[in-house]
């Protein structure tokens, strides 16, 4: 798989298979969900789409791990139709290499690690043996560092950096070294910086103030800002009514260099994309 980096902003749509996504978009509950899954891809897709990332298991600020087993029966099912039935890429959004090995057998091409392989080391070997990209996150999340408000969700408090773009860029180096010595392509290696991810709501606004900084270390950019709590908290708005402070952030990210924005909200954010895209890359 390649991508021609610096040509458009890539979108990647969210198919979380679980019961409690932050976002309130989790697709496990009753009736048919794999259908419902593959239904929303194809839509994703259609609306402008580069990339699907499935994920089985919560991130959210508190939320509580599963076994390898409940995620793959929750995952594994998902990717193999959807593989049959879209044409673009399918990324297994996971932090486990077992689940990520058996995702790119049923038809996975990315991997998503939001723990940038410090969970479990030996995802840098499933991605060097099935030479495909992976993209590594940057994570402090800690469950006692994190807060809920009821309407706004999940945020982390307390959350200290001595230097925070410096601290990211250090940690993120850590993980590319891994991989890099694991026999993974340069080439393969994306980095995120982990908005939302053991940050609070102010280090998270200075993430994107700050994301341009991240384009020295020479790799492909994510962001993730997609309804996230600090848009919640920022503009004291509920899930459902977060579309605008999204835009907001994937405009500013992209004016600052992000190749590649995880969203929700697809068609909306196309439309966003393309004409920041117009603008910062003049490309009409």
């Amino acid at each position: 798989m390649k991508f021609d980096w610096g040509t458009k902003t890539f979108l990647c749509g969210v198919i979380n298979v679980t019961p409690d996504s932050f976002s309130g978009d989790g697709l496990l509950q009753g009736g048919d969900w794999i259908s419902k899954a593959v239904k929303q891809g194809k839509r994703q897709e259609a609306d402008g789409a580069d990339i699907l990332d499935v994920g089985g298991e919560s991130t959210r600020p508190g939320s509580t791990p599963i076994s390898s087993e409940e995620e793959l029966a929750r995952v594994i099912p998902v990717i193999r139709r959807l593989a049959k039935e879209v044409k673009i890429p399918i990324s297994i959004d996971t932090y486990k290499a077992e689940v990520a090995r058996q995702a790119i057998e049923a038809g996975a091409s990315m991997i998503n690690d939001v723990w940038a392989l410090q969970k479990d080391p030996n995802m840098a070997a499933v991605a060097a043996r099935a030479s495909v990209p992976i993209i590594l996150m940057h994570n402090r999340s800690q469950s006692d560092k994190a807060q809920s408000k009821k309407d706004l969700g999940g945020r982390y408090v307390g959350m200290k950096y001595d230097d925070l773009m410096a601290d990211i860029k250090r940690e993120l180096q850590i993980s590319i070294n891994q991989a890099l010595d694991a026999g993974v392509k340069k080439e393969n290696i994306i980095i995120d910086p982990g908005i939302g991810f053991g940050k609070t709501v102010e280090q998270n606004l200075e993430l994107v103030r700050r994301f341009g900084e991240l384009k020295d270390m020479g790799y492909p950019t994510l962001a993730g800002p997609s309804r996230k709590s600090f848009v919640g908290y920022t503009l004291n708005l509920p899930l459902e009514e977060r579309i605008e402070g999204t835009a907001a952030a994937v405009t500013l990210l992209i004016e600052k260099g992000a190749d590649i924005i995880r969203v929700h909200d697809v068609a909306a954010m196309r439309r966003v994309a393309t004409l920041a895209d117009v603008i910062v890359r003049q490309k009409f």
